[in-house]
């Protein structure tokens, strides 16, 4: 399908008088970018918020406010008329503007408008050229669904084990750091037959790898609604029996479940929060695997963890991710 994207550019002054016009033009739906949202987002209020915001983030303060619309790109629909109605609209209030009917000291920017011509196509399967099988662990094959890939002879002699996933809005395909942490642990601290706690389980991938690892009963946990929907769906492809399921909740409030293993792969201020809840979801012995944690914060993590009455038994890295594994 083909999309029309116009994208007027303005300032901070200009994105309410803007907004303003084209709500008068019967318009909605617009996607509004202000630079300034960058700062309401580094003064988080909460700690778990974010842990780290690329350079490519930080880079964004210094673009100008826009305001974008998309409209059918299709020569047989309506949206270059609507497009061109924008137009002269925005050039009204850049007159408007030059002419003072605002005040001799308004400014709104340039008032400038952009439109581009894109077809979906070109991006929406894009990332998928990207995604292809690896293995992501000692054990575990991550094959996105739509690669065909089967265990040769001697990946099936080695005992390697093929995990299907769609991750569609979750997170979760195995390649980050965190997630291929928390699976060469499990390899290592998982036994068969084992009880396993999948806490913020995204895809479902961290579940379904406790499956494939010879876990008796899994229960993943995920207070998104759409990455429950997504988990359900990949237990479904890899053949997952009525031994795992994926419930939507929250594990400090009403669920009563205990595992030999408890896996996190959350971040490091969740995981500190979480930590005390965990502990009671544990059988003796247990160990609780936790990732998603930056470097610089695992000392913090590691102190909060035994404050909660765990042992560390072992950290460990790739890059600037950590994973800590306790009992």
């Amino acid at each position: 399908m083909k999309y029309l994207e116009l994208v007027i550019h303005t300032n901070r002054g200009g994105l309410e008088p803007v907004e303003a016009c084209l709500m008068e033009l019967g318009f909605t739906e617009m996607v509004v970018n202000d630079p300034m949202d960058l700062q309401d987002l580094m003064n988080k209020k909460h700690d778990y918020d974010w842990d780290y915001i690329g350079d490519e983030v930080l880079d964004l303060a210094d673009e100008e406010p826009t305001v974008t619309l998309y409209f059918d790109g299709e020569e047989t629909g309506n949206g270059y008329a609507l497009a061109q109605e924008v137009d002269l609209a925005i050039e009204g209030l850049r007159q408007a503007m030059m002419n003072g009917d605002f005040g001799a000291e308004a400014d709104f920017g340039p008032l400038t408008v952009t439109t581009s011509l894109h077809d979906d196509s070109e991006w929406k399967d894009n990332w998928k050229e990207f995604f292809k099988p690896q293995r992501v662990s000692g054990r575990i094959i991550v094959c996105p669904t739509w690669e065909d890939h089967e265990l040769s002879e001697a990946e099936a002699a080695e005992g390697l084990k093929i995990l299907r996933i769609d991750p569609g809005m979750a997170f979760g395909t195995g390649t980050h750091e965190t997630t291929s942490l928390c699976l060469k642990a499990m390899e290592k601290y998982l036994w068969p037959g084992c009880r396993v706690l999948d806490v913020g389980c995204g895809s479902g991938i961290l579940s379904i790898a406790a499956d494939l690892l010879g876990a008796g009963d899994v229960l993943g946990i995920e207070i998104d609604p759409v990455a429950v929907e997504v988990s359900r769906e990949n237990l479904g492809l890899n053949g997952c029996g009525d031994n795992v399921r994926v419930i939507e909740g929250d594990l400090t409030k009403g669920v009563d479940y205990r595992a030999d293993v408890v896996v996190a792969n959350l971040m490091a201020d969740l995981v500190m929060m979480l930590s005390s809840d965990v502990r009671a979801h544990m059988n003796p012995g247990a160990k609780y695997i936790s990732s998603g944690i930056i470097d610089e914060k695992l000392e913090e993590v590691k102190a909060a963890i035994i404050a909660c009455g765990f042992t560390i038994e072992e950290v460990m890295t790739d890059g600037m991710w950590c994973a800590v594994v306790a009992s």
